[in-house]
C-alpha cells in the first residue's frame, strides 16, 4: 500500500512596512509591492498588507503596541500564520513580536535568506547561504531558542538553561569559522580558475542586474548556456561563465552573477563575496536593465550602491535595456537612451536589437587586444593597483623604483596613465 503525504500547507503571509518621516524616493507602496513579490517567491500567499506612519520604528515592537494589538485581532479571520516585516528587526523586536502575535514573525533579510537557501543547488551556494543565515541567527539565538522553554534569566531560570545557551553559542561560532574557511577556499579556487582565463588573454564581461532584469536569458541567448531562466525574483544564484565570440572573432567571456536588490542584506554581500568577485575581478561590466518595470531608475541606483560596495563601479560597463517588447511604444526607449548616451535597447527574450549590443561589445573591449606599456613610479601604488583592478596585467616587473607593467587596459584608463606611457 503506497502512503500518501499530506500535500504541505501554503503559509499565509500578513505584510507590514512602516511609513518613516523623510520617506525617500523609493517610495513605501513601491518596497511593499516588492516585498509581496518576495513572500510570493518564497512560497507564500500574501493576504493582506498594512502600513503605518510613524517618526521612527519603535523599540519595542518596531510599530506602535496599539497597531500591534489590532492586527493581533485580525488574525483569526485571515488565518495568517507568518508576518512579515519590510525592514530589518532587531533581536529584541522580534522576540517581543514573536510573543505578542503567537506567530511566526520575519523580515526583508530572513525572507530573501529563505529564498536563496531554497534556490542555491551548489556547494559553494549552499556554504554562502549558510554562513549568512548562522551570521543572521547568531544574535537572535535568545529568541529562537525553545530549551527549556523561551527564558530570559531571573529566579528559577538559572543553571543549565544558560549553560545550554552558551553551548548553543559556541556551535553556531565554530561552524561560521568553519563555513568561512571553506568559503576562503573556494575564493582561492576562483583564483585559480580567473588566472587560468586571464592566460587566454580573453576579456572577462560580467552580467549584473537588479533581480530579475533577464541576466540568464541573455546569456543564453549570447552563448548556448542552458541557465534556469524564470519570470521570479532570484530564480538563479550560482554564477555561470560561458566563452562568446564576437564577428569580429575576439574570443570573450561571460559570467552570469546573482541578481541585485534593494536593501539587500549587508550579511548576504559579506558571505556572497566568493561569487561577487567576479564582478570586482571582471574586465567589463554588462549592466542590464528591465526597462518594463515601472522603478528602473531606483533598479539602476540600487545596482549602482552595490557595485560601488564591491569596489566595480568605476569599471567600463555597458547599459542594456531589457524587455523592450514589452514596452507599448518606442518614446521610452529613446527617452532613456538619450539620457544614457551609448547605451542600448534589446529583447533578450526575441532576440530584437541584440545585434546593437554585440557591437557595443566590439567597440567597448576593442582596446583590450592591444597590449599597453607604462612605466610607473613605486611611490604611486594607488595607480600601480587600479591597473591591477581596472586592466588585464600581463607582465609586471619592478626596477629602480618604476614598475614596468604590460597590460591591456580600457580606454578612460589608458588616458589617465597616459603621461606613464612607455616610449
Amino acid at each position: 500500500m503506497i502512503e500518501v503525504q499530506p500535500k504541505k500547507r501554503q503559509e499565509r503571509a500578513l505584510l507590514i512596512g512602516l511609513e518613516k518621516e523623510g520617506v525617500s524616493k523609493w517610495d513605501l507602496a513601491d518596497s511593499m509591492d516588492e516585498l509581496a513579490e518576495l513572500a510570493n517567491s518564497a512560497g507564500a500567499q500574501v493576504v493582506n498588507s498594512v502600513t503605518q506612519k510613524l517618526e521612527k520604528p519603535t523599540a519595542p515592537y518596531y510599530i506602535g503596541k496599539g497597531k500591534a494589538e489590532m492586527i493581533k485581532k485580525s488574525f483569526q479571520e485571515q488565518q495568517v500564520t507568518s508576518i512579515i516585516f519590510d525592514n530589518e528587526l532587531s533581536p529584541a523586536q522580534g522576540r517581543n513580536l514573536e510573543n505578542l502575535f503567537s506567530r511566526k514573525v520575519l523580515d526583508r533579510t530572513q525572507l530573501i535568506l529563505d529564498i536563496f537557501a531554497q534556490r542555491a543547488r551548489s556547494r559553494e551556494g549552499r556554504l554562502q547561504i549558510e554562513l549568512a543565515q548562522l551570521q543572521y541567527l547568531l544574535p537572535r539565538l535568545t529568541r529562537m531558542w525553545t530549551h527549556l522553554s523561551r527564558q530570559t534569566g531571573g529566579i528559577g531560570t538559572r543553571g543549565p538553561g544558560e549553560t545550554q545557551l552558551e553551548v548553543d553559542r559556541r556551535r553556531v561560532q565554530e561552524r561560521i569559522a568553519r563555513l568561512e574557511r571553506e568559503l576562503e577556499g573556494v575564493r582561492k579556487v576562483r583564483t585559480v580558475q580567473r588566472e587560468g582565463r586571464r592566460r587566454h588573454q580573453w576579456p572577462v564581461a560580467a552580467l549584473v542586474g537588479y533581480t530579475n532584469a533577464g541576466k540568464s536569458t541573455l546569456l543564453n541567448l549570447l552563448t548556448g548556456a542552458d541557465v534556469l531562466a524564470e519570470n521570479r525574483l532570484f530564480a538563479t544564484l550560482d554564477p555561470t561563465t560561458r566563452s562568446f565570440t564576437l564577428p569580429n572573432h575576439q574570443r570573450m567571456l561571460l559570467t552570469d552573477t546573482v541578481g541585485f536588490l534593494r536593501k539587500l542584506p549587508h550579511t548576504l554581500i559579506e558571505s556572497f563575496k566568493a561569487t561577487l568577485e567576479e564582478v570586482s575581478e571582471a574586465d567589463l561590466l554588462i549592466h542590464l536593465v528591465d526597462l518594463s518595470h515601472p522603478r528602473v531608475d531606483e533598479h539602476i541606483e540600487a545596482v549602482n550602491e552595490v557595485t560601488k560596495e564591491l569596489g566595480a563601479f568605476d569599471k567600463q560597463t555597458v547599459l542594456v535595456f531589457n524587455k523592450v517588447d514589452a514596452l507599448e511604444n518606442g518614446d521610452h526607449i529613446a527617452a532613456y537612451q538619450a539620457r544614457f548616451p551609448g547605451s542600448v535597447g534589446i529583447s533578450a527574450r526575441t532576440g530584437e536589437g541584440v545585434g546593437g549590443l554585440v557591437r557595443a561589445l566590439e567597440e567597448a573591449i576593442g582596446s583590450w587586444r592591444l597590449n599597453r606599456r607604462f612605466h610607473v613610479p613605486v611611490s604611486k601604488p594607488e595607480l600601480i593597483a587600479e591597473i591591477h583592478r581596472l586592466g588585464h596585467v600581463i607582465d609586471l616587473r619592478y626596477e629602480n623604483d618604476v614598475a614596468r607593467i604590460v597590460a591591456n587596459v580600457p580606454p578612460h584608463l589608458e588616458q589617465k596613465l597616459a603621461r606613464f606611457a612607455a616610449r
